[in-house]
């Protein structure tokens, strides 16, 4: 009899688990961002689109390349269109489109972030400790690379939730630092981000000419990491520190040769589009979510450790 009760048990939840994998069938889903041109948004996208539609899902990718208004105006349309189950905003501020959201809200259409802000009316944000992971890099730059002192560039793109936190933990951590300058924080645009800051890091050493009158760049992320790295490596400065975050693979390569670019932080990107995803699944399954901000780890790469994150 026990046998029997367990085989019981057993296809009852079998059943469970294939229905609430029926649930993802059929069910639209809209991937929203501005930044697909970026390689790590890019790969959130492309990860969660094809983890989306192995269970079923219909995929639909928006992208207005850095037009935020565009955004804000698509998710109007995917709100009052009546055919969209849910909505992910992927490395997007979601307090810069809050009305337009508000409409999705409002419209009963689940809304969840990937590597972007928390809102009041969305479901989950998957994302890193952005805050942890500046701190992470800032201290590994001002205390294991420049030793307490120096001068520093900074890199920055604020408009960003992720990288507005990254930099909250720069403003804050370097003030503990006195024997540290900051020379200056120059905005990178998220269009060209590699060329950009190479341009800018060009006429940043024009006007610090003599060497070792700059002794570390941060970054605040990677591609602007690689445009500085190229930049240094083209006016041969190769006293100048430079550290990144993301680990995307070419920042992760530089690493490797053992030139400017000393470090990067790794983060998770599957690991939060994973988060995404089933939570998602767990939604449309019927089950409560608890809202709010999830973290996916991340990891600093240096020399020491590079080869363990190298394709």
């Amino acid at each position: 009899m026990k046998k029997i009760l367990a085989v019981v048990l057993s296809l009852l939840l079998a059943l469970v688990s294939v229905s609430a994998m029926a649930d993802m069938t059929g069910k639209q889903v809209a991937l929203m961002t501005p930044y697909l041109g970026s390689v790590t948004t890019n790969q959130m996208v492309e990860f969660m689109k094809a983890e989306l539609e192995a269970k079923g899902a219909v995929v639909t990718v928006i992208n207005t390349n850095n037009d935020f208004a565009e955004l804000a105006s698509q998710v109007e349309n995917v709100a009052s269109g009546g055919q969209t189950d849910a909505i992910v905003l992927v490395s997007a501020d979601p307090s810069q489109i809050a009305n337009q959201l508000q409409d999705a809200f409002d419209a009963g259409i689940p809304v969840f972030g990937c590597d972007s802000g928390f809102i009041e009316g969305m479901q989950v944000n998957a994302t890193s400790d952005n805050y942890q992971m500046g701190s992470l890099i800032v201290k590994y730059l001002f205390e294991d690379l420049m030793g307490g002192k120096g001068t520093v560039i900074a890199l920055t793109h604020r408009p960003h939730p992720g990288v507005v936190k990254r930099c909250e933990a720069f403003d804050d951590l370097i003030k503990e630092y006195p024997d540290i300058t900051l020379i200056t924080e120059q905005h990178v645009p998220a269009e060209q981000p590699i060329n950009d800051a190479q341009s800018i890091v060009e006429n940043l050493l024009l006007a610090n000419a003599e060497k070792d009158s700059v002794t570390a760049i941060w970054a605040a992320w990677d591609e602007p990491a690689i445009g500085a790295t190229q930049a240094l490596k083209e006016a041969g400065r190769d006293e100048v520190i430079v550290t990144g975050v993301d680990g995307n693979q070419q920042a992760v390569a530089l690493v490797a040769e053992g030139g400017n670019l000393k470090a990067t932080v790794a983060q998770n990107f599957e690991g939060m589009g994973t988060i995404v995803v089933e939570e998602m699944e767990k939604l449309f399954a019927g089950e409560e979510i608890e809202k709010g901000e999830q973290y996916a780890p991340a990891t600093l790469i240096t020399l020491e450790n590079v080869a363990d994150f190298m394709d």
